[in-house]
């Protein structure tokens, strides 16, 4: 995908499952498992969908998976499915090696989006791009610390504490731009500080909607994860992007959707469709 002087390269960086439940909140399984049907343990299947964006003289990543460095029963539990050393194979097919990448965009840390940050190295994890900067927003990083017990699960220190460490993390507060074209949107219903990526260039435009629409079947207004951390801001805050994606027809990233890559979405009487 080509947007002005933004190459963009999706990057598909293994598969996954997660309960069809905590994937659509108050939903019933009879609406969603049309659309996502559910293996014996309820689980719906994931893609982990990240972006390879180069422009001038920029590599720029934005999230980077499990990593490959995950427990044999985490794997299990996730029925998780990634060859090895999938970054670098995904980067190789256009040309880029891990040190080339110039800055790491983490929309959130937890640990399916930013897990490829580093890698082991003995007893060590080390920074998987060792030039690169890594942005990382500070309300984020500060809920990841405090281990509240509604969602640490989710995260795990060997997954940023290591970049911190080596002194490579830009850490951001509030909205912010890379450049001009590259724009930074706060989110703060599914987990503190969430950033998503605005590109705009030639008169295009390209949302990369993470965990605030992760899949194609979440631009329902309702359909909305149990594992939000304040579901009712997660409404406003999809409301707000969709209007603005129908109203100027951005093209919106499915980061987590194993069928639909990216789409357009339309506003009707009964609310928002994926056009």
């Amino acid at each position: 995908m080509r947007i002005g002087k933004f190459d963009i390269t999706f990057l598909e960086l293994g598969r996954f499952k997660l309960d069809g439940g905590a994937m659509f909140g108050v939903v019933p399984r009879v609406l969603w498992e049309k659309l996502h049907p559910a293996d014996a343990k309820n689980r719906i299947e994931m893609v982990m969908r990240c972006l390879l964006i180069e422009t001038d003289n920029r590599r720029i990543l934005v999230d980077n998976g499990f990593g490959e460095d995950r427990a044999e029963k985490f794997q299990k539990i996730y029925d998780y499915r990634s060859s090895k050393d999938c970054i670098s194979v995904e980067l190789a097919k256009s040309g880029v090696a891990p040190d080339q990448i110039t800055d790491v965009i983490l929309t959130h840390l937890h640990f399916d989006h930013c897990g490829g940050s580093t890698i082991r190295k003995d007893s060590n994890s080390i920074p998987s791009f060792p030039s690169a900067r890594y942005y990382i927003q500070q309300k984020q990083l500060g809920h990841a610390r405090s281990r509240m017990e509604r969602d640490r699960a989710s995260y795990f220190a060997e997954d940023y504490e290591p970049l911190v460490d080596a002194g490579l993390v830009e850490v951001i507060d509030g909205p912010w731009e890379l450049m001009p074209g590259f724009e930074i949107i706060i989110c703060n219903g599914h987990t503190p500080a969430m950033q998503l990526v605005r590109i705009q260039d030639a008169g295009q435009t390209v949302v990369y909607g993470a965990d605030l629409i992760p899949l194609a079947s979440h631009v329902s207004l309702p359909w909305i994860m149990a594992y939000d951390l304040y579901p009712v801001t997660t409404l406003r805050e999809k409301h707000a992007v969709l209007e603005s994606a129908a109203a100027e027809n951005w093209a919106i990233i499915f980061e987590h959707d194993p069928i639909h890559i990216s789409g357009y979405v339309r506003k009707t009487d009964k609310g928002f469709i994926l056009a």
